[in-house]
């Protein structure tokens, strides 16, 4: 978490979000009036949240990672939106005919992951969440074939549940069509938590890879390589500098 976002909690009445993350940060929170949900109840909690903080009462919606990315932010705003609440943020928080709305940035799994396994992002990347929840998975298929046709470093979220057992092994299989079976794999469960894992494999062998809805994926592209247990996506200076620190 930011310190931004420690002092936002430490300022607010109340805190909404999913049961697990809510006990995450429940050393942050006490005192406060607690919204918790369980999963696919986003909706439920959200508009508790938004009923909150138009009757006056400061309130946070919490997500897990960045609330920008497959999170809860867009959630909030679709539902002002859709309700017509009229809102501002803090380039005029003056208005207070507005409700005030901040979304608070923090720390994506792609990020924090990322740093485990050493620098796999440092090139172009795609995010793609396996969850076929909210979007179709013939649509999810189409975003798989083309990252992995591009050659995009891939980042896969939401690998397995217990009730999606078989998308990971599906999605390998597309992106095996167009990498080499030995591409190296990144793969870290809670990451900075205290359940963190991290495994490097191949993409070859990820369907053999323990990984659950904590788990994120990280897929080399054609250049990607280990090396002394780190994962490595060159940006390309190789090609245009010596980078072997030779003096001259």
């Amino acid at each position: 978490m930011s310190q931004h976002a420690i002092r936002v909690l430490a300022t607010v009445d109340a805190v909404a979000g999913y049961t697990t993350y809510i006990d995450l940060i429940r050393p942050l929170i006490s005192g406060k009036q607690i919204v918790s949900t369980s999963m696919q109840k986003e909706v439920d909690r959200v508009s508790a949240a938004l009923d909150l903080a138009l009757a006056g009462t400061a309130c946070a919606v919490v997500s897990s990672g960045d609330p920008g990315v497959y999170a809860m932010a867009g959630l909030v705003l679709e539902m002002c939106r859709r309700r017509s609440i009229a809102i501002g943020g803090s380039d005029r928080p003056e208005d207070e005919d507005r409700l005030f709305i901040e979304v608070v940035p923090g720390i994506p799994a792609l990020c924090s992951g990322a740093s485990l396994l050493g620098a796999p992002l440092t090139h172009d990347f795609a995010a793609i969440s396996l969850s076929d929840l909210l979007t179709p998975w013939e649509t999810i298929e189409k975003r798989v074939e083309a990252a992995a046709r591009a050659d995009f470093v891939i980042v896969i979220y939401n690998p397995k549940s217990r009730r999606r057992t078989d998308h990971l092994t599906h999605a390998q299989e597309i992106i095996l069509r167009h990498r080499d079976p030995a591409t190296p794999v990144g793969v870290v469960t809670g990451a900075m938590r205290d359940n963190q894992r991290v495994t490097l494999t191949t993409l070859e062998a990820l369907d053999r890879a323990h990984v659950d809805m904590q788990t994120t994926v990280f897929v080399g592209n054609s250049t990607t390589f280990n090396y002394d247990g780190f994962m490595i996506t060159p940006r390309g200076y190789a090609k245009k500098y010596d980078i072997a620190g030779q003096q001259c």
